[in-house]
């Protein structure tokens, strides 16, 4: 592993992602982490990370980048990915790795996922296995932009996993999710697209992704029963790609009161 730590870091925990084409670790309570070679960081917690060289800039929650021999700073929660360049390993081939599945094969029957059009299971979507990193606590309505306001802070489970589409694939128009996610490119090179309908003719945004970019805000908004709606989306692959997606799962009530900022 071409990582450098500082006496200070913590320990890697290996998430076992990728297998050999992509390497997946989380760090957490960082004090200062030296990389050594090139990884794309997310940060996955819920406070600015600053990175780099004076000035240093923050790298926000929710948000990543692909460094080379950097330093970073106080992290809660980080996830470092590191492509293979030594194994030879096409982007395609992480889907000969353990645990990896068609997203249809994994559905069976349960097609109806969507909130639209059930998915369609010869989409050449393909979902590596799945790993929590722990719990953050947040405030659904400050991380949305919701409101600057006093808003409930709720603890979630942050779960990650990668995904594999060849070029083209478009990934399936779907809105429905029960949590708040959001995605950061990995290899190749991919969009995420929104849309008025289930309908590839309605389509009105596209947000181009390459390595080490992160869709930069949440899709969602939060519902008026407190679930979580987005708009009509998918990921399209322009070219063979393996995406991360992050997931912020709600798993308790409002505990306490986040103030204004």
């Amino acid at each position: 592993m071409n990582m450098a730590l500082t006496e200070a870091s913590p320990t890697a925990r290996p998430l076992g992602l990728g297998g050999r084409i992509v390497t997946a670790e989380a760090f957490t309570d960082v004090d200062e982490l030296a990389l050594d070679g090139t990884a794309i960081v997310v940060n996955t917690g819920m406070r600015d990370v600053w990175v780099g060289e004076g000035p240093s800039r923050p790298l926000p929650p929710l948000h990543s980048a692909e460094l080379t021999g950097a330093r970073v700073g106080q992290a809660d929660s980080l996830v470092v990915l590191r492509t293979s360049e030594d194994t030879g390993g096409r982007a395609a081939d992480i889907v000969t790795e353990p645990g990896w599945h068609l997203l249809g094969d994994l559905l069976g029957d349960g097609l109806d996922v969507t909130g639209g059009i059930p998915f369609d299971p010869a989409t050449p979507l393909w979902k590596g296995p799945q790993a929590t990193l722990g719990r953050v606590d947040l405030a659904p309505a400050h991380l949305l932009r919701e409101t600057a306001g006093a808003s409930p802070v709720l603890p979630f489970e942050v779960r990650v996993n990668l995904w594999f589409a060849p070029a083209g694939t478009d990934c399936f128009i779907h809105n429905a999710h029960d949590f708040i996610e959001v995605h950061t490119q990995v290899l190749g090179t991919g969009r995420m697209q929104k849309f008025s309908r289930q309908d590839h003719g309605t389509r009105y945004e596209d947000q181009v992704m390459s390595p080490g970019w992160t869709t930069p805000h949440p899709f969602c908004a939060t519902g008026a029963d407190g679930s979580f709606q987005y708009p009509w989306h998918q990921y399209r692959a322009d070219t063979d790609c393996v995406w991360l997606a992050v997931e912020y799962h709600r798993v308790t009530e409002p505990t306490t009161t986040e103030e204004s900022r």
